[in-house]
């Protein structure tokens, strides 16, 4: 944040409170350009998201918290906003999150997990259209670009041949194919344990600012395959497998085979595995933000695996041995 936007945030809060004094420090930035301070003021604790308008609109953040708000889970009430200058005060939601607790303490991470599935089926419970944006065709395929614009071109520096330009289109057209037949639902987008807070009720959620209507699987996607921390394909699976019952008991449209869902849940992942390696990529590159580069090598091996194990997906594996400079014949991990 620039002094000028501190300063203004300061301004704000002086003719909000007037008379009141406080102690404001940063809690937290997330990968977008905003940011987030916590205001001490008579002993109590509130959170400001300075959100500078000429880059970030709050609008999509207050629709978003007053419709997940309906489903009964646990997000930041809406306490006092200036959209013209780009603050909102929030309640707060405290300085734990899932990622500390389950860093801290790996052993909570099936109750830890069970509540972040409940929740999430609550807000998939209210979905309906015309809410939030479609995460459409055109949407998905935007975010697929940014790994060919960010991740190959910028990060590797590699010049596409037009033969792989073509395969990987044709992976890209085959992948949305998938997403695109599977049941909707709100998406928050970006649930994973950076955005879940250690709260009562549990969890706390935050930066749903994204939410859109969209495949059934991708929030879990963002759960347990999470960029941050790593679990083993057989506790994923088994999550999986209790959210899945949680899902066909509360009347969701999950698939009654749970093979079929595993696998949408799979190929949902490599669209949003490659999304974040672009993500991460323009974050490095762009915004000179160089701690997501290590958070690289976990995505890329959630997404050599997902495609190891789907023939169709071989042609993608293939390309990125291309990229990386694999070859073929050091591939060890599958056979058909």
């Amino acid at each position: 944040m620039t002094l000028d936007r501190l300063q203004l945030l300061e301004n704000w809060l002086k003719t909000e409170f007037p008379g009141k004094s406080f102690e404001l420090s940063a809690a937290s930035a997330d990968a977008s350009f905003r940011r987030y301070f916590r205001i001490i003021m008579d002993q109590q604790s509130i959170i400001a998201m300075d959100a500078p308008p000429q880059l970030e609109n709050c609008a999509p953040f207050l629709h978003a918290a007053e419709v997940f708000v309906t489903a009964n889970v646990h997000v930041p009430t809406i306490l006092t906003q200036n959209l013209t200058q780009g603050f909102l005060l929030l309640s707060d939601l405290g300085n734990t999150t899932y990622l500390q607790t389950l860093q801290t303490n790996p052993a909570t991470a099936d109750r830890l997990y069970g509540d972040a599935t409940d929740a999430l089926i609550k807000i998939q419970l209210i979905s309906q259209t015309n809410t939030f944006p479609e995460y459409d065709a055109a949407l998905l395929r935007k975010e697929l670009d940014l790994f060919t614009e960010w991740y190959v071109a910028r990060h590797l520096q590699v010049i596409l041949s037009q033969k792989q330009i073509d395969d990987l289109a044709a992976i890209f057209s085959r992948i949305l194919e998938n997403n695109l037949a599977q049941p909707k639902v709100f998406v928050h987008r970006d649930y994973h344990s950076r955005n879940l807070m250690m709260t009562t009720p549990n969890p706390g959620i935050l930066d749903f600012q994204d939410a859109v209507y969209g495949p059934i699987t991708y929030d879990l996607v963002s759960l347990f395959k999470d960029a941050y921390i790593h679990w083993e394909e057989e506790r994923i699976l088994d999550w999986v497998i209790r959210y899945w019952e949680k899902a066909r008991k509360a009347g969701l449209p999950v698939s009654t085979n749970f093979s079929n869902f595993y696998r949408d849940f799979e190929w949902m992942g490599v669209q949003r595995h490659l999304k974040v390696l672009g993500i991460f990529a323009r974050l490095y590159h762009r915004d000179h933000k160089e701690a997501y580069l290590k958070d690289m090598p976990l995505v890329m091996t959630y997404l050599r695996k997902a495609c190891e194990r789907y023939r169709e997906l071989h042609p993608l594996l293939n390309l990125l041995d291309q990229l990386e400079g694999i070859q073929p014949d050091t591939k060890m991990g599958y056979t058909f």
